[in-house]
């Protein structure tokens, strides 16, 4: 059974993509501006669902920041 679940709409309508805690979910979104970046991660250790937002180049556009690294719950966020 799946454990993320993602989805992305377009031109071409919408679809879906399963992930697994084995293998996360990772999802790219960019622009001719640089992209943003998405991954999900189940961390072992904690139990918790994690989660990593980041802007990164893209077609050697853009920079490269984390906009937010943590608990997909966000408790702990201020």
């Amino acid at each position: 059974m799946a454990h993320f679940y993602g989805t992305l709409q377009g031109g071409r309508g919408e679809a879906s993509r399963l992930g697994h805690k084995s293998s996360g979910l990772r999802v790219c979104a960019a622009s001719w501006q640089g992209s943003v970046r998405v991954y999900l991660e189940h961390d072992e250790k904690t139990g918790e669902d994690v989660a990593i937002v980041r802007l990164e180049p893209w077609r050697g556009k853009g920079e490269s920041r984390i906009l937010y690294q943590g608990p997909v719950s966000g408790k702990g966020v201020k």
